[in-house]
């Protein structure tokens, strides 16, 4: 097996700093957790690999050149539901259409223009709470 020169375990550290959110995509492995997992990037190995502890309790790490994850973009909070979102424009397009379909004027309404505005605003995570988006 061929391992990844430096600069590439350098570039995927950059791109994959502690912390960052992903959700599975592929695994081939018969112990990969679920795909559309989600976890959250606990390091990246000198083999480029990348480190991932699953919402699922799961440790397997994200082999670099076989396995593949997104990066997830946005995080909405509606109704004290957490949602997470690897397309803005999904997420665009899911509260847009929320928008139309609720009374004018309703609380409801509210809610998801606020997290609509934001969104459209750039905002990494919003809520339907006033004081909790970034």
């Amino acid at each position: 097996m061929k391992f990844p020169s430096e600069e590439i375990v350098e570039w995927v550290r950059k791109d994959y700093p502690v912390g960052t959110r992903v959700q599975l995509r592929e695994m081939n492995d018969p112990y990969a957790p679920p795909i559309g997992t989600f976890g959250t990037v606990i390091g990246v190995d000198d083999t480029a690999s990348i480190e991932v502890s699953w919402d699922n309790g799961s440790s397997l790490n994200v082999v670099y050149g076989k396995d593949k994850v997104d990066k997830v973009l946005v995080t909405t909070i509606c109704y004290r539901q957490k949602q997470e979102w690897t397309s803005r424009k999904e997420a665009i397009e899911f509260f847009r259409q929320g928008v139309i379909e609720c009374d004018t004027g309703s609380s409801e309404c509210s809610r998801y223009t606020k997290i609509l505005t934001d969104l459209m605003m750039g905002k990494s995570v919003c809520t339907d709470e006033e004081d909790e988006c970034d």
